[in-house]
């Protein structure tokens, strides 16, 4: 019998490698997501690389009864692997209660019913967000989590807490909660990829979008940081590595390898890479001249992070195996094909 994952927001950008990356290995995936962020057509591209269609179904988490009314039909469901949330900085600090609710009421619900079940494992989507300016480098699972940012960030910091304090009286709910660093670049069938609405919010995108045109332009924010070439340091790890450790917490917890009901594990890839590093990787697998400027430096802005993952490696027995290179050159050839149709 193949145990059945129920993906919230499986189809978003890490969600839906997360799902190909669950059905390669054999699980039944139930999807969740309101399409607030995604597509319904990412379906067609997790079949044409697995051969397999997850369930699909259409609803948004906030609303109560019909989160309770999908775990009375679906009785069976082994996980959740839940991506589903609001992640736009600049908008959480301009809305915060739609992230508020979103955020944490839709956790709320989800572990409410967890709990029901008896049994039930859960993977938390969380964020190194949570650790703000680190004061050691590289940042390990046990670095202080500063006051947050921005609402987003708070987000996934109070998240945490539930979860926490819930599987404190709950023994038989375990969980673990992974931190990502950067999720950039796409599958190598192109199938699937990162689709940003609007205005990117992330680097990689904004790159891939200027070198095809759809941008004129791409601002760096800042050259006098007391870095390397005065640009910010950020951990960039592709995103089917992200996918893979998430199978690999899942399978964790349901052959009962964890040490306690709640985890917590940085994903990255260990090394900082500075934003004109990025770009020059970029150049180098796109064979095109980016057209950029310095800006100045934005708020908010953490001069550098990358993480230690010398947890996941060892406890987690997973290893991020992709380079920059690789991750840029797989985020180009997306960007090609998404301008193409």
């Amino acid at each position: 019998m193949s145990k059945k994952i129920l993906v919230t927001g499986g189809l978003g950008f890490i969600g839906s490698h997360t799902v190909v990356e669950l059905q390669n290995e054999g699980f039944e995936v139930v999807i969740i997501d309101n399409l607030s962020n995604s597509s319904e057509a990412v379906l067609d591209g997790i079949v044409a690389i697995t051969g397999k269609k997850p369930i699909f179904e259409k609803f948004d988490l906030r609303e109560k009864k019909k989160v309770q009314d999908f775990f009375q039909k679906h009785t069976d469901i082994t996980g959740v692997i839940h991506f589903a949330a609001s992640k736009a900085v600049g908008e959480s600090v301009e809305n915060p209660l739609l992230y508020y609710e979103n955020n944490l009421g839709v956790l709320v619900y989800l572990l409410q019913e967890l709990t029901q079940k008896g049994e039930a494992n859960f993977i938390f989507s969380s964020s190194c967000t949570v650790y703000g300016q680190a004061d050691e480098l590289p940042i390990t699972e046990d670095a202080p989590v500063k006051p947050a940012e921005s609402p987003y960030g708070n987000t996934k910091q109070v998240g945490e807490e539930i979860i926490k304090d819930t599987c404190k009286v709950n023994p038989q709910l375990k969980a673990i909660a992974l931190r990502y660093f950067n999720p950039i670049g796409a599958h190598a069938s192109v199938e699937i990829g990162e689709l940003p609405t609007g205005v990117p919010q992330n680097l990689v995108p904004f790159i891939t979008q200027t070198g095809i045109g759809l941008r004129e332009q791409l601002s760096v924010f800042g050259d006098d940081y007391p870095t390397n070439d005065g640009t910010c340091i950020r951990d960039y790890i592709h995103v089917v590595d992200l996918a893979k450790a998430h199978v690999a917490a899942l399978q964790r917890l349901i052959t009962e390898k964890n040490d306690t009901n709640y985890e917590i594990f940085n994903l990255g890839t260990g090394k900082g890479s500075s934003v004109l590093e990025v770009i020059n990787s970029f150049e180098k697998v796109s064979g095109e001249k980016l057209n950029y400027r310095i800006a100045p430096r934005r708020e908010g802005d953490v001069i550098q992070a990358y993480a230690d993952t010398r947890r996941a490696n060892e406890v987690l027995g997973w290893k991020a195996k992709s380079s920059l290179d690789e991750a840029m050159s797989s985020a180009w050839q997306w960007e090609k094909k998404v301008r193409s149709k």
